[in-house]
């Protein structure tokens, strides 16, 4: 079944508008809470794990779709977890006090 490239490029798009719109929404709710308390950093490291390997593929074949992704996502990942960090940090001097 041959797929025309037009609805291929469309869906790589929505896939990766997808995907990375879930990161936006939890730095959102992040920056507006000052909690990140319930993300799990494994979860993150898993996450950013796979994403680095999805990044390797596309560079490997040429993907500009897969490294796009994957690239903003690894960024906003990282966002999430400097946040996490500080957030964490933070709540954790507000109860020794």
């Amino acid at each position: 079944m041959e797929i025309d490239g037009t609805l291929l490029t469309i869906l790589g798009i929505a896939a990766g508008i997808l995907i990375l719109s879930g990161w936006v929404e939890q730095i959102y709710k992040g920056y507006k809470t000052k909690r990140l308390k319930d993300v799990s950093k494994f979860l993150m490291i898993f996450i950013a794990s796979g994403s680095i390997l999805w990044l390797i593929y596309g560079i490997i074949v040429e993907d500009v779709f897969i490294i796009g992704t994957n690239a903003s996502g690894i960024a906003l990942m990282m966002i999430v977890l400097g946040m996490k960090k500080t957030y964490d940090k933070r709540l954790r001097s507000q109860i020794k006090d």
